[in-house]
């Protein structure tokens, strides 16, 4: 189901962009954008029919802006700074529900938001509407098979990606020779390739995973031009990610830049439901 307003929640990063272009073009009349400070393109605010910029700390005043709105559909998408939760100052209701999770992760931290928004009334709905040309199916994307080695690694990395993930650790890993080089945690993916590719050298692959029962409405797994770069510069030889799982941003030049640095793409069968591409009625 088309809704006829959207209120995107937009981070850092092109994501937010290619959103708002995937529900215009799927007939969303109105737009309106809830930026970050100092993280929202001021370009792209200016793209929306009405929007509003908040600190990361601002929530109490942000929840207040949302009930206001009556804007029934709400999708959060673009990158939030995690270190942005130990440099900003944060309002009461911020300080009360962040002193009130034992454990801070993805997971607690974004469930969290999304229960304070649908308290003001609005449904948040999977990251993944409206960008379906930009979530990439089942097979290689790009020209060089992959090798035996990566093959195996890949395997093998998928396995131990999803153990990774399942406990709500991080999302990625990168894997040479059947080791374990680096284990994403807190940092994001690309400090984390970074990190291994220190370890590993030459001929690493990268494996993104999303755990069985990923709640779609946040943190779903992104991969775009930056991180391809960080590979080829930290001479990773393959990435590998779930098909129908991640977003891919701006999929025909990264496919076309991995064709020029030599890095497969591939996108392996999880056996787990792909993302949802619009609103359920």
């Amino acid at each position: 189901m088309i809704p006829n307003q959207l209120l995107i929640f937009a981070g850092r990063g092109e994501y937010p962009q290619y959103v708002l272009d995937g529900a215009r073009a799927a007939g969303v009349k109105e737009i309106t954008v809830l930026g970050v400070r100092g993280m929202t393109s001021k370009k792209f605010l200016k793209q929306a029919d009405n929007y509003k910029v908040f600190g990361i700390g601002e929530l109490e005043s942000a929840l207040q802006w949302i009930k206001e709105l009556h804007i029934k559909h709400v999708i959060l998408v673009g990158q939030i700074t995690p270190m942005a939760l130990f440099r900003s100052r944060f309002d009461a209701l911020t300080r009360k529900l962040l002193s009130e999770m034992p454990v801070k992760n993805a997971h607690t931290i974004f469930s969290t938001v999304i229960r304070e928004i649908e308290k003001c009334g609005s449904t948040v709905i999977p990251s993944s509407c409206f960008i379906g040309a930009h979530i990439p199916g089942e097979g290689l994307l790009t020209n060089r098979p992959l090798t035996e080695k990566e093959h195996s690694d890949i395997a093998f990395g998928h396995t131990v990606a999803m153990g990774v993930c399942d406990l709500d650790i991080g999302q990625t890993i990168l894997v040479k020779d059947g080791m374990i080089l680096a284990v994403e945690a807190f940092e994001g993916t690309n400090k984390t390739l970074r990190r291994g590719a220190k370890l590993g050298g030459k001929g690493s692959v990268m494996i993104k995973v999303a755990k069985n029962g990923h709640d779609m409405r946040f943190d779903i797994p992104v991969f775009g031009e930056h991180t391809l770069k960080l590979c080829k510069k930290f001479k990773i030889t393959a990435v590998a990610f779930q098909a129908n799982r991640l977003v891919m941003i701006n999929r025909d030049k990264v496919v076309e830049l991995a064709n020029r640095y030599g890095i497969a793409l591939v996108g392996l069968n999880s056996g787990l439901p792909a993302a949802p591409l619009e609103p359920e009625a």
